[in-house]
């Protein structure tokens, strides 16, 4: 459906960069918002761009549609090209609004003098001649997307009288009413409030497939990229770093930037002793590990072990004596979070934290066994 290859945006050098250039100093004379990035976003799916605040995320999507000139690369949606350049001098670049892509942006842009039904129809209302429907096709598009927003018995209200979370699904239904070949969402649910944002989250997840919407979605949020996504791409300084499913980024990063950026993660600095295959004996200052990693090191290759608070579990009856990746522990502190609590937990000079099942909540002070579920540890490369 869509297809990007070795994109590319530059940005001129901040004053501060041009003064060093000015003073005989090394400094860039240019900033990569985006360099050289390279996705395939195939039919019906919601594909996620994720990174931190200046990773170049936005930028992609501006550039898909229309509203940044990349430096070089190819856009391409479906047969359609939308943006190529090669270097040659012939650049192709079709103008935003001849490319019919649905958008929805952070701050909705709704129209405020209009009503709701003003606001959808809008889009159609003002193409050419040639392509605009008419009235009655208008009305029947119009109602029809408003119905499956659950927005039609307030048609007639006046855009600005509708609560944050009606905003958000008449800015959607919008978007929709144009039945573009490509929905393009730039952190449509950051202005919410946490609940309303659970909330919608799950309900535009559920429209999405319904309507089988081919979509990408910007976020810096990292459960909403893992609840929505059917792949996710983490973006980090304008590079695409890690691509796949939630499920697999979440449990098999491969670097430390997702570990740390994806949830919440202990991490071991470590040396391989030895492997077998995907079989892995790595050395760290808690102790042993065992582990099973698809990840290409040898031994001697200094690693950092990545693990989520909830493969490690407390056992205060010593059941797990004698097995492997089973550390001694004192309990350090608790929290109760609600649904889950954390223990931090002192191994050696290493502090870990746990995450476990609500009704079990462990002293602080007490002894405990630690132990490591080996299929939840991750293997990166130290640095």
């Amino acid at each position: 459906m869509l297809v990007i290859d070795h994109l590319v945006k530059t940005f001129p050098a901040d004053k501060q960069s041009r003064r060093k250039r000015a003073a005989g100093e090394e400094a860039p004379s240019k900033v990569f918002a985006v360099n050289d990035v390279s996705f395939e976003v195939k039919e019906g799916e919601l594909f996620t761009l994720l990174g931190p605040s200046g990773c170049g995320k936005t930028t992609t999507l501006r550039a898909v549609a229309g509203l940044d000139a990349p430096d070089s690369g190819r856009i391409a949606v479906g047969d359609r090209v939308l943006f190529e350049n090669d270097g040659s001098g012939r650049a192709t670049t079709v103008p935003a609004n001849q490319r019919g892509l649905g958008m929805v942006f952070q701050s909705y842009a709704i129209w405020p003098h209009m009503t709701v039904f003003d606001n959808v129809a809008f889009p159609l209302q003002v193409r050419s001649r040639k392509t605009r429907p008419s009235n009655a096709v208008i009305r029947e598009r119009v109602e029809r997307v408003l119905n499956t927003m659950e927005l039609v018995q307030l048609a007639d209200r006046q855009a600005t009288k509708l609560s944050g979370g009606q905003q958000q699904r008449l800015a959607l239904a919008r978007a929709l009413v144009i039945e573009p070949p490509l929905l393009l969402l730039d952190e449509p649910l950051s202005n919410l409030d946490a609940k309303l944002r659970e909330s919608l989250r799950y309900e535009l997840k559920r429209l999405q497939r319904e309507l089988g919407i081919t979509s990408i979605y910007v976020t810096h949020d990292q459960i909403e990229a893992l609840a929505l996504s059917t792949k996710i791409a983490v973006m980090n300084a304008g590079q695409v770093v890690q691509l796949g499913k939630p499920r697999e980024i979440y449990e098999n990063p491969n670097c430390k930037f997702v570990a740390e950026f994806i949830g919440t993660s202990n991490f071991l600095n470590g040396k391989v002793e030895s492997r077998s295959g995907d079989l892995y004996a790595v050395t760290t200052a808690g102790g042993p590990l065992s582990l099973s990693s698809q990840a290409d090191l040898a031994p001697g290759d200094e690693v950092v072990v990545s693990i989520r608070p909830e493969a490690l579990s407390l056992d205060l009856e010593g059941t797990h004596s004698g097995q492997p990746n089973v550390w001694q522990g004192k309990v350090q502190t608790r929290a109760f979070l609600g649904d889950a609590v954390d223990h931090i937990v002192l191994v050696g000079e290493q502090e870990l934290r746990s995450r476990g099942n609500p009704s079990v909540s462990v002293q602080p002070g007490t002894q405990v066994q630690v132990h490591l579920d080996p299929s939840k540890l991750s293997l990166v490369p130290a640095g």
